[in-house]
């Protein structure tokens, strides 16, 4: 077939490598989120402190390139734990019955993007699933924009339920949805 482009290849990251390129993951997770290069700046070494939180894993996405192979798409989380800053937001947000349900041992997926140039092939499940595929966990949880989106759909589709609508964290004007999902994923059959 002509005209197709190949799909990304998907693989798991060692922190070491993802520290050393943190700057190309966090230029993809710029362009996915709509943040300013400020915002991106400020990121970096909260993300790099992440790397070293018990049960922390990473998988990439590359593309193929006429050099090789480039980074589109990247994922990263970590257990969660009473003092880390999520964590506590999430605590706050959630009422007391569905934080000793949903909290304890669970797995935060911090980051899952697609450069917006490669978005709408797959790359984005792909990632999810490659990231939290074994975790030692009972659940998995993230936020992300509370609003009608790829990434909404993606997470309500594959499984996830919301655990809190329209939050808002500090230093984002924007409302996020907190939402769960027990582990392993298990695709919603529609």
């Amino acid at each position: 077939m002509t005209g197709t482009t190949p799909a990304a290849r998907v693989t798991e990251l060692p922190a070491g490598w993802l520290r050393d390129h943190m700057h190309e993951a966090l230029a993809i997770y710029g362009a996915a989120m709509g943040y300013d290069a400020s915002v991106v700046a400020g990121r970096y070494g909260y993300a790099v402190q992440h790397t070293e939180r018990p049960g922390f894993r990473a998988v990439g996405g590359f593309a193929p390139t006429p050099d090789g192979e480039q980074l589109v798409g990247f994922g990263y989380g970590y257990l969660v734990a009473p003092g880390q800053w999520w964590h506590d937001q999430v605590r706050a947000a959630l009422d007391r019955r569905t934080a000793k349900r949903w909290l304890p041992g669970a797995f935060e997926v911090c980051e899952l993007h697609v450069h917006p140039e490669t978005q709408s092939r797959g790359l984005g499940r792909r990632l999810l699933h490659a990231l939290v595929e074994g975790v030692d966990a009972p659940a998995a949880l993230l936020s992300t924009p509370d609003a009608d989106t790829k990434a909404f759909r993606l997470y309500h589709a594959d499984g996830f339920v919301d655990l809190a609508r329209g939050h808002h964290f500090p230093g984002d004007a924007r409302p996020f949805a907190i939402l769960g999902a027990r582990l392993p994923l298990q695709p919603v059959r529609r």
